[in-house]
């Protein structure tokens, strides 16, 4: 019988629109999401063994750009959205079939109550609700290549902003989520061409809406407030 691809989970993350989610897993490591898992799928003896694995592949669906149409060549951020590249060279999600793959850390399985396992994972780079289709364990002895060519991408995107967070809006944030938007607003989420000082810009997290000037080096937040 021919099976069609269908999702297994949806992860529940902080980051509730696709501006300021980091633009790799691991960058935020603090950033802790759930996969809650479908009904069919709800099932505690298909992660049976899974808790011993450190870090796992998630497979996952641009639920954003479900409709969009794909390129053969795209733009990426990190040729400053100017240069043109092969869409199979890059990570875009308009692909042919808009298929997402990141590595996560493992932090637990969730077996309290079998017949509603989930998974606990930290560093996902992605958007509140997308779709998983699969998920696999990763093998450091196969799946990690130190030697491996970055392409036109070899500098890490590691954090690269000294944020200013006054006190008052620090007080804002819940205290197990302040580390995690800490980390995601220093990889700077603007667009790589993006250069303007007096420009605010907003992005949401954990129920939040936080908004961000950037000049130089220094992200200073000027308003955090509730998503309605």
């Amino acid at each position: 019988m021919k099976r069609t691809i269908t999702p297994i989970a949806h992860i529940r993350s902080d980051y509730g629109s696709k501006f300021g989610i980091p633009r790799q897993s691991g960058l935020a490591p603090d950033a802790e999401a759930a996969i809650l898992f479908a009904p069919e799928f709800q099932n505690a003896d298909a992660l049976r063994g899974l808790a011993g694995f450190s870090h796992i592949w998630l497979i996952w669906g641009f639920s954003a750009h479900a409709d969009a149409d794909w390129s053969p060549t795209v733009r990426p951020p990190r040729l400053g959205g100017n240069e043109r590249v092969g869409v199979f060279a890059t990570r875009s999600p308009f692909r042919p079939n808009n298929l997402g793959l990141s590595a996560v850390k493992l932090v637990r399985v969730a077996l309290e109550n079998p017949a509603n396992a989930q998974i606990i994972v930290a560093g996902a780079d992605l958007m509140d609700g997308t779709p998983i289709y699969d998920i696999k364990p990763y093998i450091p002895y196969t799946d990690s290549i130190p030697e491996a060519a970055n392409g036109f991408a070899p500098a890490p995107d590691r954090a690269k902003l000294h944020v200013a967070l006054p006190p008052e809006l620090a007080a804002v944030i819940p205290a197990d989520k302040r580390a995690a938007l800490l980390q995601s607003l220093a990889l700077d989420p603007r667009p790589a061409f993006h250069n303007d000082p007096q420009r605010v810009y907003g992005m949401e997290f954990a129920g939040l809406n936080v908004r961000f000037a950037v000049e130089d080096d220094t992200l200073r937040v000027v308003e955090i407030t509730k998503v309605l």
